[in-house]
């Protein structure tokens, strides 16, 4: 009986399996890896891309809000410098009218303050006359006779001066 052997090894079939080997390994690397790593770098290449244009547009996006910031202090700054003008120009407008009307008052009743020295210089003279008239009539019942125009102005001017006097 001839023993058979379970595991063998045939030179001339293990020089062809390893040349196979390599040969497989060769056809591989050229027609699977190259292409696989190709692809590979395009992708890398592709998301290095894509990562690059989203930190630049991040930046702009920075530039943008940094500018957006800086023109909203600009217009409250603008916006704080025109509530305080108006605030100026409204206390000096205020101001003026408040002088105007005093003004005005002042000038009110200066005038009202002459009208009524101008009434009260008219008053005394009509009583004046009208008390002369009656001092006359006073005066013509008690001597009972006639008096001249002459002596009438003297009793009228002596009687305005006494009754200007006591005023």
């Amino acid at each position: 009986m001839q023993v058979q052997e379970l595991v063998g090894i045939v030179p001339w079939t293990f020089v062809a399996q390893i040349c196979n080997l390599f040969i497989q390994m060769y056809l591989i690397k050229r027609f699977l890896f190259r292409p696989i790593n190709e692809m590979l770098e395009k992708r890398k290449a592709m998301a290095d891309a894509q990562i690059t244009d989203a930190q630049k547009a991040r930046e702009e996006a920075d530039a943008m809000k940094q500018e957006y910031e800086q023109n909203m202090l600009d217009a409250k700054d603008k916006a704080n410098q025109i509530v305080t003008s108006a605030q100026k120009t409204a206390a000096i407008q205020s101001e003026e009218i408040l002088k105007e009307a005093a003004d005005q008052a002042a000038a009110i009743k200066a005038k009202a303050e002459k009208d009524i020295a101008q009434e009260k210089r008219k008053a005394v003279n009509e009583v004046k006359n009208e008390i002369g008239g009656i001092a006359m009539e006073i005066a013509g019942k008690v001597i009972e006779r006639e008096i001249s125009e002459e002596d009438h102005a003297k009793l009228i001017d002596e009687f305005i001066s006494n009754v200007g006097e006591a005023s």
